[in-house]
């Protein structure tokens, strides 16, 4: 039998069979095109997503994307994440470093009565121009004694630390010097020839007056003998430029009482700010050991630029300030101008002389100085006791509005004080209500929450 004889059962069996395969090819081929449109989609959803301002709850066909659980889509299923979409396994960024929650203090009308709690307005007050700019604390140059050692040797004991308080006379190191011995015995002896030469001339006083010698005689020997004294009192100078007291020279009979050590007193009250010496050196007479300085009056040596130059005079007030203690203000003036430009900063160092008889001021600190100007101006003030000072931070406590009892906390920038009041540069306005009583009180409540 031929090909073309085929029975038609066997024709029409194998183009079912073709026919079967080109549907299933046919439904595979419709599947994958609608997984990719499906993906595709969703990418366009998500950068869509992405891209929608926050706060968006529907979009353009009124779903509520804005709703949808992070890593999820519509019905829930689990979808992967993309990358660069909200929510979608990417981490929530951190809060900056050193950022500190607003802190709210809800009171009990009892514990408000009690706290003692009084409000007022922020005003402003009229005030002279200012200039400020940094400054930093240095010594009194003309405070500045430089303690030297007085004889050469080995130095022995060193008793004072650098930045200890000394007082007037107050010992503060012992040098071993074989040139006070020296001095010692030769002062002993110039005495001894001393009381010899006195009493040659009382005997010879004695002789003249019995003419049994001749005045030349007594004049030669009364020559002498005040050449002696001269001696003795020279030697007995030395002793005290050597560093040894007038009454251990008194004192000095006899080749037993002399000392080889000499201590190095203290020339004045003060703080030691430098110390160049240590046990088992050796010094030359005159040579530095400490420098003592008197932390009564400092100096505040400011940076002001070329443009305020007309407004900095000797005798201008300045009022310095610390960081650090922002209510704090100490009152000096302008003592020093320096004709000098610095080139790079266009600035000239402006010296102002500070009383610091508390020890506010501490040498190398960093300060602003601010200095009143002819022109007026109106400035933001509060009373002193609205500001308290959490860490480094000056903050202030306002009524919150609508509710009697709750405070909030409030940073604020600080000017330099005004008598009882302080100026506020930055974080209240005039007008609004500050605790004005009782901020310590809601100062340690505001601790106790943060604990």
């Amino acid at each position: 039998m031929d090909c073309d004889d085929e029975p038609n059962d066997d024709r029409h069996g194998r183009a079912h069979g073709r026919g079967g395969l080109l549907r299933t090819g046919l439904r595979v081929g419709a599947g994958l095109a609608l997984l990719a449109a499906a993906v595709g989609g969703g990418v366009i959803w998500g950068e869509r997503r992405a891209s929608s301002p926050a706060g968006s709850g529907r979009g353009a066909s009124g779903d509520r994307t804005g709703e949808a659980t992070p890593g999820r889509g519509s019905r829930g299923d689990p979808t992967p994440a993309m990358p660069g979409t909200p929510g979608a396994g990417t981490p929530a960024p951190a809060p900056p470093a050193g950022a500190e929650e607003a802190v709210e203090i809800s009171l009990t009308p009892e514990t408000l009565e009690r706290a003692g709690i009084r409000i007022a307005e922020v005003t402003t007050r009229a005030t002279a121009g200012a200039i400020t700019v940094p400054a930093t604390v240095t010594s009194n140059a003309y405070r500045d004694t430089k303690v030297n050692a007085l004889v050469g040797g080995i130095v022995r004991q060193v008793m004072v630390e650098l930045g200890a308080p000394v007082d007037r006379g107050q010992p503060l190191a012992v040098v071993f010097s074989a040139e006070l011995a020296d001095a010692q015995m030769k002062y002993l002896s110039l005495r001894a020839m001393l009381r010899a030469e006195e009493q040659k001339l009382h005997r010879t006083e004695r002789l003249v007056e019995l003419g049994a010698a001749s005045r030349q005689e007594l004049e030669e020997i009364t020559a002498v003998h005040h050449a002696r004294e001269t001696e003795v009192a020279a030697a007995r100078q030395r002793l005290l430029l050597l560093g040894l007291s007038a009454d251990s020279v008194a004192r000095l009979d006899s080749a037993s009482q002399v000392v080889s050590e000499v201590t190095v007193p203290s020339p004045m009250s003060g703080m030691v700010v430098a110390r160049s010496v240590n046990p088992g050196q050796v010094v030359g007479a005159g040579q530095d050991l400490f420098v003592v300085t008197d932390l009564g009056s400092v100096w505040v040596i400011a940076d002001v630029y070329e443009k305020d130059f007309a407004a900095v005079r000797v005798g201008t007030a300045a009022t310095i300030t610390v960081p650090s203690a922002p209510a704090m203000a100490l009152r000096g003036r302008v003592a020093y101008i320096d004709p000098r430009v610095e080139p790079a900063t266009r600035t000239a160092k402006v010296r102002v002389e500070v009383p610091n008889r508390n020890g506010e001021l501490r040498l190398g600190m960093f300060v602003t100085a601010t200095f009143e100007t002819a022109s007026m101006r109106r400035i933001t003030v509060v009373p002193r006791t609205a500001v308290q000072t959490v860490g480094e931070r000056a903050v202030v406590y306002v009524p919150v509005e609508g509710e009697e009892a709750r405070f909030a906390e409030r940073p604020v920038k600080l000017g330099p004080p005004v008598g009882d009041l302080i100026q506020i540069v930055e974080g209240l306005k005039p007008g609004e209500r500050v605790v004005t009583d009782g901020s310590f009180f809601l100062r340690a409540e505001a601790a106790r929450s943060r604990s």
